[in-house]
């Protein structure tokens, strides 16, 4: 979805919104639509959840957009984070069975950059799509996100350790499926 003609400025965009003006809500809904459907996507591994998820955390950014203060973060970021709890309070409602298992190895498996180099995007994400949810859950908010152990485990109520297996785990996936060009 993009919006054809004048583009309104973040802070009029906010203010229109926090006073339930339709057409900002909508200038706001089409703008952050495709990057935070894709976003949802890689929690959810399918369209029709996405879409749950993408229009759940858009209920609440128009429910606090009162609350968003530009000194600090940016209105991209704010949303961002809004569709990321969204995203993984989807993914514990669906009570997907996590298993507290503690990380004592220190080696880690990785995905060798030499590996990458002839896959397409449409590859790479397939490849993440086939990973268990949890698993691609944990390597999302690690290496996407950006988020520590510690700030995962307390998100998904888990272990630091556990945390570090899942990601370990899907790091071992994906090395063995970009290895051997398989699906696991």
């Amino acid at each position: 979805m993009s919006v054809p003609g004048i583009t309104i400025p973040d802070q009029q965009l906010i203010q229109g919104c926090a006073t339930n003006d339709r057409k900002s809500q909508e200038q706001l809904y089409k703008r952050y639509y495709n990057p935070m459907l894709a976003l949802c996507f890689r929690y959810t591994k399918n369209q029709e959840d996405a879409v749950e998820v993408l229009h759940e955390g858009l209920l609440k950014v128009f429910q606090h957009i009162r609350e968003f203060d530009a000194s600090r973060s940016a209105l991209y970021t704010w949303i961002h984070t809004i569709m990321v709890r969204s995203a993984i309070d989807f993914v514990r409602k669906k009570k997907l069975e996590i298993v507290n298992i503690e990380w004592n190895d220190f080696t880690e498996p990785s995905v060798q950059p030499e590996t990458l180099i002839d896959k397409s995007a449409e590859e790479i994400f397939y490849f993440l799509n086939q990973l268990p949810e949890i698993s691609a859950t944990v390597f999302n908010l690690y290496v996407i996100e950006g988020y520590k152990h510690k700030e995962i485990s307390q998100l998904l109520q888990i272990s630091e350790g556990t945390s570090k297996w899942y990601l370990s785990e899907a790091k071992r996936q994906l090395a063995n499926c970009f290895e051997k060009r398989t699906i696991f």
